[in-house]
């Protein structure tokens, strides 16, 4: 097991982790429900310190793909990935102190969570956005049989 078998093996948990959250706390929110919205907070939580080792090991996956020199991989695919993979980390972080400002920010007043739960959502629904985008990227960096075009 190489550097990019972990990166592959670990990508799939903010894809996943992500989708699953947003839904979670989507749910809670229109059932006004106190304790599933908790249960959101503290998965998106998770799942953005999860995060945290995929965009750690995506340098040391590009560094094994480079001493590989397979035909079909191209730097700039890489870059591509890694551009967005960038993006997609800050927002998925973001996602997560604003899960944690949620939760105090309930404790202390039931209309600052509310808001911050909005905001929270949001920072949900954007990080799905950069982080499908993102994996969209990294498949094509080595699998033909989902690019469009022989461009980044």
């Amino acid at each position: 097991m190489n550097y990019a078998h972990i990166h592959l093996i670990l990508n799939h948990i903010p894809v996943i982790g992500i989708g699953f959250v947003t839904l979670l706390l989507i749910v809670a929110v229109v059932r006004k429900s106190g304790e599933l919205i908790t249960a959101a907070l503290g998965f998106t939580i998770m799942v953005s310190l999860a995060t945290v080792p995929v965009y750690l090991t995506g340098p040391l996956a590009e560094g094994v793909l480079e001493d590989l020199h397979l035909p079909d991989v191209s730097k700039e695919r890489i870059e591509a990935h890694e551009e967005k993979a960038e993006m997609a980390f800050i927002s998925i972080e973001a996602a997560g102190a604003l899960a944690i400002i949620t939760l105090f920010a309930r404790r202390y007043s039931s209309k600052l969570g509310s808001m911050v739960i909005v905001l929270t959502l949001l920072a949900l629904i954007i990080s799905g956005g950069l982080v499908a985008w993102t994996a969209d990227l990294g498949g094509k960096i080595h699998h033909q049989e989902i690019r469009s075009d022989t461009g980044p």
